[in-house]
């Protein structure tokens, strides 16, 4: 009687020539499900470093970039005689209309700044705005309601209030959270000890916080 041939081998081959070819398919979907996340990545990131360099482009004479505290800081020679916090003690008083000047403008900037990326749908960007008082250690005053970290909180006010007089209302910009604050004889940056007295002033933080980016 003859052997009925095998029908295995036939069929094993059959199998693994289907097994190739849906391996070949995953393989393809799988490379292009990777190519679109990576260019979805990239744009994503080059939209936070348009936002990063929106940023960077402050004007150097009102803005300076700190960088051992990652932040803008306001770059204006503006403080206050000590337990002072009233706009009309600005020092030096030689230049305190300047300086007000400078201020506004510096507030303008700010605004304008916030706004770049307003009616923009691919991008959804907010910033965090803090106007920082910082006061001088010699002078504290022992009084609860008026020691050093109410006199910074005050002089930072009293900036919020400057703009908001000139038509920069930040507190009502859509994109800017403003946090008005008052540091006391801390915070960062400050003035060395035998410059303490150039601390009785205020900072301008400026930070982009990028929500969800398509």
């Amino acid at each position: 009687m003859a052997k009925q041939p095998s029908i295995f081998w036939p069929s094993y081959g059959d199998l693994m020539t289907s097994l190739f070819f849906i391996m070949l398919v995953l393989f393809i979907l799988t490379i292009g499900v990777l190519v679109r996340q990576v260019r979805a990545t990239q744009a994503q990131l080059d939209k936070i470093r348009e936002i990063e360099q929106a940023i960077k482009e402050l004007p150097e004479e009102y803005f300076e970039y700190k960088e051992a505290y990652k932040k803008h800081v306001l770059n204006l020679d503006v403080w206050f005689p000590p337990r002072q916090f009233h706009f009309e003690s600005i020092e030096p008083p030689e230049r305190r209309i300047d300086l007000q000047r400078d201020l506004l403008e510096a507030g303008h900037i700010i605004d304008s700044i916030t706004r770049a990326f307003e009616y923009r749908q691919d991008i959804n960007v907010q910033y965090l705005v803090i106007i920082e008082g910082q006061a001088s250690i010699p002078y504290n005053n022992p009084n609860d309601y008026y020691n050093n970290d109410v006199l910074s909180f005050q002089r930072a006010l009293r900036l919020k209030e400057f703009w908001k007089k000139n038509g920069i209302d930040l507190e009502n910009n859509p994109n800017c959270e403003l946090i008005i604050a008052g540091s006391g004889a801390a915070g960062v940056p400050r003035e060395p000890l035998e410059r303490d007295s150039l601390n009785q002033r205020f900072l301008i933080h400026i930070i982009p916080k990028p929500g969800v980016i398509k």
